[in-house]
This record gives C-alpha cells, structure tokens and sequence, in this order.
C-alpha cells in the first residue's frame, strides 16, 4: 500500500493577508502621517518578519529576501522619507509581494 501524500499547511498565508490589508489601507488620510502611520508601519514591519520566517522554516528563501527588503523598507525606528507616490505604488506592490508569498509558501504539516 502506497504511503499517502504528505498534507500542506501554508501557515503564512493569514499574516500575509493582513499585511496587505494593512498596505492597502496606508495611503489613507488617517494612516498617512502621525501616529496612523507608524502603527502601519510597526505591523508591516512585523508581519514580513513572520512571513519571512515562514518562508525560510519552508525552504524558499527567495521570499525571505524579499520580505526581508519590505521589513527594511517599511522599518518604523528608521523611517524613510520618500515621496508620496513612491509610498503607494510600493504598498500595492508590497501587498501584491505578501498574498503571493502567503499563496506559495507552504510547509509540510507534522503531527505531535
């Protein structure tokens, strides 16, 4: 009897999913400047550092690197300033990096 094939858990899809919806909504007016925006910012931050660690615990680093770039990017201690456009242009391309990566990055699941 053949062995069944080992089930798939994409464990980073959630904090993926977040991570967008939190870029998505950055270039509003609530969460432009101020405090708004170092909240998106902290989160962001966050949230590519999970991804990436998901990404690398599954073997695809190249999605680390990635995420790793967005967490840079976005860092909140070390702001940067950059003009507004390049802001929304890189949160719907940072978004779009996230729901993929969430997409692809699968783990094999282990039982306890």
């Amino acid at each position: 009897m053949a062995s069944p094939s080992p089930q798939l858990q994409r464990n980073a899809l959630v904090p993926g999913i977040l991570a967008a919806i939190a870029l998505i909504i950055s270039p509003l007016p609530l969460f432009a400047e101020g405090l708004g925006r170092t909240i998106v910012l902290f989160v962001v931050t966050i949230l590519a550092l999970i991804v990436a660690w998901f990404a690398l615990q599954a073997g695809q680093w190249w999605w680390t690197i990635a995420l790793v770039i967005i967490a840079v990017v976005w860092n909140p201690v070390f702001p940067l300033t950059l003009d507004p456009w390049i802001w929304v242009t890189g949160s719907i391309v940072g978004a779009l990096v996230f729901v993929t990566a969430g997409a692809v990055v699968k783990n094999e699941r282990t039982t306890p």
